[in-house]
């Protein structure tokens, strides 16, 4: 498929990439790795007037420690998320699914960043930054503003991002240690999850999340409520299909993605030693 014809814009700086956005609106996005636009558009199931590309802008990749949390510029590629020294001592989760997206060239490509904003359910690293209770910061013409995990995706494909607003950095506290879990249902090693499920131990205590249980990547408040009254990783796992929406297609009934998160969600305890 061919993309329906678009104007190419260069950001030198996240400034000027807002002001594009600003002065195109709605017809604009923006381009970090492409991996998840570009294949909308060549199906037309996106067709934006102006694609603002972000790809290069230096000033959005890197990973720092910031007290008890690691920020992570937006346009860090997953392989170096994978493989830093501070994601991997400080949220090892992370650094190992991002370790797991796709195939090397995808995550020699692809964002965090451009993962998240996407807004696609199916996605492994906005569920993990949610079981973490990470929080995303969106720059726009006011400045910036911090929105918690669970308030940043809408709908599907649908995020609390503002046209004229950029993604420009993600937050998690720091979950050190082998207490967290991560297991998916795939077809081939490099597909979307058909279900997934995340585990992690916190300050706070265990955060779970699933992945293509809905619209949206979801919290298993159920779960987690059951975790903190003393239940095991088997009883509290039974209560993971609580207020998942999964769809049903070829991949699997609405029932068999239900059962699917019961089996994954109680591995992944098992895993964070619950």
């Amino acid at each position: 498929m061919i993309p329906a014809s678009f104007d190419y814009l260069r950001a030198g700086s996240v400034a000027e990439a807002i002001t594009m956005l600003s002065d195109h609106g709605e017809d604009a996005k923006l381009l970090a790795g492409g991996h998840s636009l570009l294949p909308l558009m060549k199906f037309r199931l996106a067709t934006p007037a102006v694609l603002v590309d972000i790809g290069q802008l230096r000033e959005l990749n890197y990973v720092r420690g910031e007290g008890g949390q690691i920020a992570i510029g937006a346009l860090t590629r997953h392989h170096d998320i994978a493989n830093s020294p501070e994601v991997r001592a400080g949220a090892p989760v992370l650094a190992h699914v991002a370790g797991q997206v796709g195939d090397p060239q995808v995550r020699h490509r692809g964002t965090i960043g451009g993962s998240i904003a996407h807004g696609d359910s199916a996605s492994d690293l906005p569920a993990v930054v949610l079981a973490l209770g990470g929080s995303l910061i969106a720059e726009g013409p006011s400045g910036r503003r911090e929105i918690a995990a669970h308030d940043f995706h809408l709908s599907f494909f649908e995020v609390s991002l503002e046209p004229d607003e950029v993604l420009v950095e993600v937050r998690v506290p720091r979950a050190p240690g082998d207490r967290w879990g991560f297991e998916k249902l795939t077809k081939r090693a490099q597909d979307w999850a058909i279900v997934g499920a995340v585990a992690a131990r916190t300050e706070e205590g265990v955060g779970v999340a699933l992945i293509n249980m809905g619209p949206v990547p979801l919290r298993a408040t159920a779960v987690e409520s059951a975790v903190a009254s003393g239940a095991g990783a088997a009883e509290a796992a039974q209560l993971a299909a609580e207020n998942t929406e999964p769809a049903a297609d070829f991949n699997g009934s609405v029932e068999y993605r239900q059962h699917v998160a019961r089996v994954l969600v109680r591995r992944a305890l098992e895993q964070a030693s619950v």
